[in-house]
Formats: structure tokens, C-alpha cells, sequence
């Protein structure tokens, strides 16, 4: 396992800060990672998502691409890709405002920018995979602790999208986020909304949310 990110701070350097600032250390931390270094964690990641139980047998996967310093699945994809899995990016759901619908993503399928500037596919009543029938979903985080606490981008949207678990655990995908290691803090508030995650996969190891 790679050791370069002990050049950074662990979560008991970071001070209590209020959200909105503690996103935009954690988000400025990653942005600072060389493209190396990114390399390397992706490589880790992808090693410990092909161990994690929640992924053996699921073969329907919604991932994204990365950006902002985001860890990227891309390695892991290639992987899982030979053993069958079909992957799928989320697309801003045109009819529900702030959910997410999503379609398949391989080599060659046309993206565009969405009003966020995030390439997705074109959204497709054919193609279109709604969330309940996902086997799992990879979305990134800006920060998380070790009890499920988490913190993203403050848009909702994979809140709303899967609000229908808290009701409906057992038809839920199983929801994975994943981060640098060094995006572990010591805790964060568990809101009301917040969707409960299964675990949080980092270059470093599987967290298992209780």
C-alpha cells in the first residue's frame, strides 16, 4: 500500500471548523495532490473495492468521474469490467428536480456538460437505469468519519435520490462512498437526510459504517 499520503495532516490535525469551511480545506487538500500521487491512491482504491463484500456480486454499478481532486474509480473499472460489471454515470433527472436518473457508461458514449459542468450521457428512456435497480452506487465524498457521518458537496442530490432506503433497506443498492484517506475526520454530524451509507472505501482500507 502506498505511504505518500502521510505527508499530509491526519484528521487530529484538523481543527472543529463549521461545514462550509471544512469543505474547502478538505477540497483544497486534494486539489494539491500531484497527478502521481493521484495515480497511486487510485490504484490502492481500486485493490480495496475488488476485496469489499458489498461488490462481490453486484454487476449493475453506478460510478462518476472525478473531478476536483476527486479519487477516481477508473482503475477499479477497468477491473470489474472484465468480470461483467456494467456501469453506469447519474444524469440530472429532467422531469424530478434535484434527483438522479442513470445510463450506461463505456468507451465511445457521448457526453455533454450539464448546468454544473459535469459531462454526462444523454438522458434516455431506453437506456436509463432507475436507482432502485442498481446492485450498488460509488459516489465521492469530501469528508467522513467512522460512524457514517459524511460530507459532499452540499448539493442533496444522492439524498433525495435515495431517500426510498431508509424505507426500503432491502431493495436499496448498496451505497459506497469513497475518499482519500486523509478525508477522514474525526466526526461529523449525521443529518436527518442523510442516506445511510454501507462503507466508505478509501486508498487505505474499508471502513464499515455500523
Amino acid at each position: 500500500m502506498s505511504q505518500f499520503i502521510d505527508s499530509h495532516p491526519s484528521e487530529s490535525d484538523l481543527p472543529p471548523v463549521p461545514r462550509h469551511e471544512l469543505r474547502k480545506q478538505l477540497r483544497q487538500r486534494r486539489r494539491k495532490l500531484s497527478p502521481r500521487e493521484q495515480e497511486q491512491a487510485s490504484a490502492s482504491l481500486a485493490l480495496n473495492l475488488l476485496k469489499n463484500s458489498d461488490l462481490q456480486r453486484a454487476r449493475h454499478i453506478a460510478i462518476y468521474l472525478p473531478n476536483d481532486g476527486e479519487i477516481d474509480p477508473h482503475p477499479y473499472m477497468a477491473m470489474a469490467h472484465r468480470k461483467g460489471v456494467h456501469f453506469y454515470l447519474p444524469v440530472l433527472h429532467p422531469i424530478h428536480p434535484g434527483k438522479l436518473v442513470f445510463s450506461p457508461y463505456y468507451d465511445g458514449v457521448e457526453l455533454t456538460a450539464n448546468r454544473f459542468g459535469i459531462p454526462e450521457p444523454a438522458f434516455s428512456k431506453g437506456l436509463r437505469r432507475p436507482a432502485w435497480s442498481l446492485d450498488a452506487v460509488l459516489f465521492p465524498l469530501v469528508g467522513f468519519d467512522e460512524n457514517g457521518g459524511r460530507l459532499g458537496m452540499g448539493g442533496g442530490f444522492y439524498d433525495r435520490t435515495f431517500a426510498f432506503s431508509r424505507l426500503r433497506p432491502r431493495l436499496a443498492p448498496k451505497l459506497i462512498g469513497l475518499a482519500h484517506d486523509f478525508q477522514k475526520v474525526k466526526t461529523l454530524p449525521i443529518e436527518p437526510w442523510d442516506v445511510p451509507l454501507h462503507s466508505v472505501v478509501t486508498d487505505r482500507k474499508v471502513y464499515r459504517v455500523k
